[in-house]
């Protein structure tokens, strides 16, 4: 039986102290509509630019995920991310007033709270979710990290760590099934090395750090001036070290704490993907930056395999809209009207084709004796079948028209030649909004994939 995504009911907001900066940080997550995804919103800044959590915007892993898009940054993305993947919730937006999430206690302790708090329920829509049915793999060289993949009946993570350290030595952390995120991981708090604090109060990168969100594991010795530093850095009166070796004021919730807390980062880092996993992972040496280069290398396996998989209609079954149908929306007419039927239309997504035959006009010049279907062409058929899709959105199609915004990562692979029949497939990537539709497009022909986009369209009223 297939499974639903699921939002959150109502809007939650919580406040506290961004690990970096220093500054005072509000967050408000709200319920989002399906297929959208788990997507930043920073209403700090000139209309709210958002941006999705997807691992091509990952720009550097120094101190936590940080991403960034047209110049806009979010750091430290990967607690809340796992809170919301541990509780089986898919469809977010997550509105800050800063550039990073507030560290709370450096786990996901406080954003499961605030989550279950607004109420999770089932939406309308089944889930979309990649089933491992070979090995994946990433290996770093250099640092001997790597991270496997591999079939599974259900998402299960594994996480191996060798700090080299007498104080923290070799920890494991497994975890069976997603269901036991918030007993067995989420509380799992954040950890640094003494020396590696020291760095960050030189530099003033931790102007947010204090004991209470962060074990510090003392890996040399205490001297007396690194303890005034650590006083005033931590505003604390005393410090001292604890038999097992971490400052005081914080009581280790498991003996593999750490290893726990690596786990959690990489279910956060691998919710970047964009896509449920359904398979075992198994992370030696994991961190940040294999975290989010493997879900890179996964995300485009995903497409890549999406890609070529051509989806089958009967063409012999009544289409869900007809020529006449299709320009009682469309304002476009011969010869340039690219569609002939439309076989799905949902919210998110639309399906149509076309019959290329010899009688199109484009062919008497392109070209004589060899008529080839021109790509320009093929990228106007796809974007008049996301008109369709987004001027369903609107009650009177007729009075709006649609404009091209941007077309980017274009690629034809196939010739399309007189007597192919074309379908299309148009997928939202990001949810209409202001009547700007931002689309993935497909065009196959005799079983395979013949060109792709990324498209971008706005509607407006006729003058």
């Amino acid at each position: 039986m297939s499974k639903k995504q699921k939002t959150i009911q109502k809007e939650v907001s919580l406040s506290g102290v961004g690990i970096h900066t220093g500054n005072t940080v509000n967050m408000t997550i709200k319920p989002a509509p399906v297929n959208h995804g788990f997507a930043f919103s920073r209403i700090d800044l000139e209309g709210a630019p958002i941006i999705e959590a997807k691992a091509e915007y990952v720009v550097n892993t120094q101190r936590g995920t940080n991403l960034e898009r047209n110049g806009v940054q979010i750091q430290t993305s990967e607690h809340v991310l796992a809170a919301a993947v541990g509780l089986d919730i898919d469809n977010l937006l997550i509105e800050l007033d800063s550039s990073e999430p507030p560290i709370m206690d450096g786990s996901s302790k406080y954003f499961v709270e605030a989550l279950e708090s607004a109420g999770i329920q089932e939406q309308d829509a089944d889930i979309e979710e990649y089933v491992v049915k070979e090995i994946i793999s990433f290996k770093d060289e250099v640092t001997g990290s790597e991270i496997i993949l591999m079939p599974s009946d259900e998402y299960q993570v594994t996480t191996m760590v060798d700090f080299g350290t007498k104080i923290l030595g070799t920890q494991n952390a497994n975890l069976e099934k997603i269901s036991d995120f918030k007993t067995e991981i989420a509380d799992a708090r954040t950890f640094s090395f003494l020396h590696e604090i020291e760095m960050l109060l030189e530099h003033d990168l931790i102007k947010g750090g204090d004991l209470n969100n962060a074990i510090v594991y003392v890996d040399k010795e205490l001297s007396a001036a690194t303890m005034e530093k650590l006083k005033t850095a931590f505003k604390k009166d005393n410090i001292a070290v604890k038999p097992n070796g971490i400052l005081d004021n914080l009581t280790l919730h498991w003996a593999n704490e750490a290893a726990r807390h690596k786990l959690l980062d990489v279910i956060g880092d691998l919710a970047l993907v964009g896509i449920r996993i359904r398979g075992k992972v198994i992370a030696n040496k994991p961190g940040h930056l294999i975290n989010t280069s493997f879900a890179k290398k996964l995300a485009k396996i995903i497409k890549q395999e999406k890609r070529n998989n051509v989806p089958q209609y009967d063409l012999n079954l009544p289409p869900l809209m007809d020529i006449h149908q299709i320009m009682d929306v469309l304002p476009h007419r011969p010869p340039f009207l690219l569609i002939d039927r439309i076989l799905e239309l949902s919210d998110t997504h639309v399906v149509g084709m076309k019959n290329v035959t010899m009688n199109e006009n484009f062919f008497v010049g392109h070209f004589p004796g060899s008529p080839v279907m021109p790509g320009v062409l093929q990228v106007e058929a796809m974007a008049q079948c996301g008109g369709v899709l987004v001027l369903h959105t609107v009650p009177d199609p007729e009075n709006y028209l649609t404009y091209f915004m941007k077309m980017d990562k274009v690629k034809f692979k196939q010739k399309v030649l007189p007597g192919d029949t074309l379908t299309f497939k148009c997928e939202l990537i990001t949810p209409i909004r202001r009547g700007i539709c931002h689309m993935q497009a497909y065009a196959y022909a005799n079983g395979k994939i013949v060109a792709e986009a990324e498209l971008m369209a706005q509607i407006a009223r006729k003058n």
